[in-house]
């Protein structure tokens, strides 16, 4: 896909949090980012592209497509960018390929259990909260924890036997007033359990337990105008509650499941699959099918399911779907769920169903206005020019020289009213001796399309010849010298009569194999348009569309010759005197420039030191010729 076509989809993208991927012609994954506006984020890499990174350009030029799965928040979006690079590996993402893991708050599972960060999900009975995006905002949660309910951080076994024995004495924490010593019995196993209950409340979100200990604590400090620690638990508080959340994309309590869900219109149906691979979204996947008459969405869903699991290799023991769905494999559990973490998920899938759908009417939508737009613009054109065809195919011609020297000729090709720039061509005249415009014309035209008639290409319906009678007089001589059916008033047909051969003798070419073209020529002062044998110009409404077509198509010939011409003088001045010599070309003369440094040099160097840079019958050449230079005789 070309930029053009990236800016063509802009407007179907949303507005919403989430991951996209841009990826190859083989569906490799070349970069897995994130944004918290996918539609912003994404027309950035096509409007600002001189400003760009040269990897970034690189990447968007060899990437064919993008995929994108949406989230819930930012938050998510990041977490799943770090899952999916780390399972594609993507070339571009070289700053997250070797990232760390996710850290999560561990509520161990022991006697007077300790509250702790961690990267590590260890299936013990401990219960974990997060992912937290940020280690800092965690740890931040974590004082809170820990000022509000003093908990123990040694890693003592507190068995009821080894504290009965009294194997252990209280630490610094105790005496510290961050720890209550339940390793001398200080504390019970009760209150101890208690206050875990409270932090399990606050890192769910479940604050309403909880929330009068904090407004009682605050109005404590409060009375005892201790203010300021009244508005450091206040300002931990809110700081807890920014922070914490639990993520739709990464769950410790769910391990390996497939995600199904579907959407569907009149004739097709879509379904999303999402892998989860212990408890992390790794993988994202959007099917789409042609309906028959009578399919429901739960026999789409059975047939699919199937097929999307082998070509993923999933051998997940279970798979949520938003409806019953009979699976053939026994050992595979089928959930339809109603509430938590699992329902999440399937919102998740849904979310992204339903936004392939609407993506896809918006494009036929699209796709649609625009091929009614173009097929309006040009049946005006087949009106205007009384056309007996629709001009699907145009080519329009101009020249350029500067006083004779560096004559060039350029073609551009419009389909479907648009241009088709790989089709475009540029030609050096190779027949005309100073600056004469019409012979040029010819000349090019001829070229051109004896081209086109021996390789069996299709001729365009209308041919635009940028110049008045004399320059489209020249273009109708090449024409009915090949033999081109053409109309030489409006609606009116010459036939042609045949086809000259290099020589400039005749070769029959049966015009009934030849379609018929339509010619004319645009005039730039006036914009009159000019017909084969017409002396009377037509003049089309200044705010037709059919007129700002040809004018697009003139300018853009003009722009492309212009262009080569320029790039033709450039290369000429830069010509060295040392290709002048016959026998020596380009290559060579770089070589002697390169190793001399100039011309001058090079003629002071003896014949050994030229043989030693390019052989010895280049050296040879480039001798004879400075001797014939020094009699005179160049």
């Amino acid at each position: 896909m070309t930029t053009d076509d990236y800016k063509r989809l802009l407007h179907n993208w949303p507005h919403d949090p989430g991951v996209y991927r841009f990826l190859d012609a083989e569906d490799r994954v070349l970069y897995v980012g994130k944004a918290k506006n996918l539609k912003n984020r994404l027309a950035s890499y096509f409007s600002n592209t001189k400003d760009m990174a040269y990897k970034t350009r690189v990447m968007v030029k060899h990437a064919s497509r993008i995929e994108m799965t949406l989230v819930g928040s930012e938050v998510d979006a990041l977490l799943l960018e770090s899952t999916l690079i780390k399972r594609f590996q993507p070339p571009y993402n070289v700053m997250l390929k070797d990232g760390k893991s996710y850290t999560y708050l561990c509520i161990k599972n022991e006697p007077f259990p300790r509250v702790f960060l961690t990267r590590r999900v260890i299936r013990d009975g401990s219960s974990y909260f997060g992912p937290y995006t940020s280690k800092q905002r965690v740890e931040t949660i974590l004082g809170l924890i820990r000022q509000l309910f003093p908990l123990r951080t040694c890693n003592l076994s507190l068995t009821q036997e080894n504290i009965a024995k009294r194997k252990f004495k209280v630490c610094l924490e105790y005496h510290i007033k961050n720890c209550q010593g339940p390793c001398e019995a200080f504390e019970t196993a009760a209150a101890y359990g208690e206050k875990i209950e409270h932090i399990k409340n606050m890192l769910r979100g479940n604050f309403g337990p909880v929330k009068r200990h904090f407004q009682q604590l605050m109005a404590h400090h409060a009375e005892r105008m201790e203010f300021e620690k009244a508005q450091l638990i206040k300002d931990r508080l809110l700081a807890f509650e920014d922070y914490q959340g639990k993520s739709t994309v990464v769950s410790t309590t769910i391990r390996d499941v497939d995600v199904f869900s579907i959407a569907s219109d009149e004739k097709n149906a879509y379904v999303n699959y999402i892998k989860v691979v212990n408890g992390a979204i790794i993988n994202t996947w959007t099917q789409e099918m042609v309906k028959n008459l009578d399919d429901d969405e739960a026999e789409l869903l059975a047939f699919v399911l199937p097929e999307i699991r082998e070509r993923f290799q999933s051998i997940a023991p279970e798979v949520i779907v938003p409806m019953d769905v009979p699976v053939a494999d026994t050992t595979v559990t089928v959930t339809v769920p109603k509430i938590g973490d699992k329902k999440k998920l399937l919102e998740l899938s849904e979310k992204n169903v339903h936004f392939f759908l609407l993506q896809k009417k918006k494009e036929e939508a699209s796709a649609a206005g625009k091929q009614t737009s173009a097929e309006r613009i040009l049946r005006t054109l087949q009106s205007d020019l009384q056309m007996a065809d629709v001009p699907l195919h145009i080519e329009c011609f101009d020249n350029s020289n500067m006083q004779g020297s560096y004559p060039v000729s350029s073609c551009v090709v419009f389909r479907n009213a648009k241009p088709s720039k790989s089709d475009y061509r540029h030609y050096n005249v190779k027949t005309v001796v100073g600056p004469n415009d019409f012979a040029t014309m010819e000349e090019v035209v001829f070229r051109r399309y004896k081209r086109l008639l021996a390789e069996g290409q299709t001729l365009p319906q209308l041919i635009i010849i940028d110049g008045g009678k004399g320059q489209l007089s020249a273009a109708v001589k090449s024409l009915e010298a090949l033999g081109i059916r053409m109309r030489d008033e409006r609606g009116m047909r010459n036939e042609g009569t045949g086809m000259k051969g290099d020589s400039g003798s005749l070769v029959p070419h049966p015009s009934s194999l030849v379609p018929e073209v339509t010619v004319v020529g645009i005039a730039k002062r006036l914009e009159e348009i000019f017909f084969p044998g017409d002396s009377v110009p037509l003049y089309i409404n200044k705010k037709s569309e059919s007129l700002k077509l040809i004018q697009q198509a003139r300018n853009e010939a003009h722009r492309f010759a212009i262009t080569f011409h320029r790039n033709q003088r450039s290369k000429d001045f830069t010509k060295t005197e040392l290709e002048d010599i016959p026998g020596i070309g380009t290559k060579t003369a770089d070589k002697l420039l390169k190793h001399f440094g100039s011309v001058k040099k090079m003629r002071e160097a003896s014949a050994e030191e030229v043989e030693a840079a390019i052989g010895k019958g280049a050296a040879e050449k480039v001798a004879k010729y400075f001797r014939a230079e020094e009699v005179g005789e160049v």
